[in-house]
């Protein structure tokens, strides 16, 4: 599976570059954006690294590496990221939304495209992890169609949504 540009009608997703790192870690530059998943920000250098490996796809063959960053047509930059990897009928998913275009709706906007996008493909299951006391992306998660269930992974609850039961 490949990631294709995906149109919102405020965004676009568009297909991770290793050339997206340098404006990607000013977006991601915040501290704040790991209160819940720990770390620290990456600087350019280390993110383009990671970039690299990501675009290189998985090792995996069964698996793919799905990344996107998040253009906003409106800010005429770059705003953040989605991600799926997908495994098989399953996809987990990920996003993440720099501090100055949070309370924006789009982390809402790109997740409900991301699960659309997969839905339209063989993905049969979308999952999310999500930290207890993250309310916005308990906020997203749901928009997107996904609902908090009673597993937990590294102090962080599952979510789910079954596209086709």
């Amino acid at each position: 599976m490949r990631a294709d540009i995906i149109g919102t009608p405020r965004l676009d997703l568009l297909p991770l570059r290793v050339d997206h790192a340098d404006e990607m870690a000013a977006v991601l530059s915040d501290p704040a954006l790991h209160t819940f998943t720990g770390g620290s920000p990456a600087a350019p250098d280390a993110l383009r690294t990671r970039y690299e490996r990501l675009v290189a796809g998985s090792p995996d063959p069964a698996v793919s590496w799905l990344n996107w960053v998040l253009h906003s047509r409106t800010d005429a930059r770059l705003v953040g990221t989605v991600q799926a990897t997908v495994a098989g009928p399953v996809a987990e998913i990920a996003w993440v939304v720099g501090i100055p275009w949070q309370g924006r709706g789009h982390a809402r906007e790109a997740a409900r495209a991301l699960v659309d996008w997969l839905g339209r493909r063989s993905t049969r299951t979308v999952i999310a992890h999500i930290h207890p006391a993250h309310a916005a992306s308990a906020a997203v998660a749901t928009a997107a169609g996904l609902a908090p269930t009673d597993e937990e992974q590294d102090g962080e609850t599952r979510w789910r949504l079954d596209l086709r039961a």
